[in-house]
């Protein structure tokens, strides 16, 4: 485990709209970092919650860009990139981050990052929130984005 995650309050927000949004790749992963950033919204009270895929991570960004056109008040972007043998782990993990960044800096809103960038397939499912895992990442996402609205 990288670290503890802090200890903070989850406001209330029962008339926030968040949409989640998950890469379709490893949806054994992705499905429980998708349950962990809805156990935050509804703790959280959050009227309207949505759920949505795209085909991988690298359209993340655009799916939270198109999400916020349609007035949502903040996103939680969450998927799995794994380490191969190609350059294409760092390709994808640069640009996920930098688009993630610009869009939520252009709309002046949150998305709550929960992509996880790993080498190996056991250090995403510690990460996870699911059975066994020491980390909820999708958890943590969605509370970063709700101390933010």
């Amino acid at each position: 485990m990288a670290g503890a995650s802090p200890q903070v309050s989850i406001p209330k927000l029962p008339k926030s709209r968040i949409a989640i949004i998950s890469a379709s790749w490893h949806m054994d992963i992705c499905s429980q970092l998708v349950a962990g950033a809805r156990k935050a919204l509804i703790k959280a009270e959050v009227s309207e919650i949505t759920e949505s895929y795209v085909p991988g991570s690298f359209e993340l960004p655009l799916a939270a860009q198109f999400a916020f056109e349609k007035g949502f008040d903040g996103v939680v972007v969450v998927g799995l990139v794994l380490r191969g043998e190609t350059p294409h782990f760092d390709y994808v993990c640069q640009g996920v981050t930098q688009g993630v960044m610009d869009v939520q800096l252009k709309f002046s809103k949150p998305i709550g990052f929960g992509v996880l960038m790993c080498d190996t397939f056991e250090q995403a499912q510690v990460r996870s929130g699911g059975p066994g895992s020491k980390e909820d990442k999708g958890y943590d996402a969605a509370v970063a984005a709700l101390l933010l609205l």
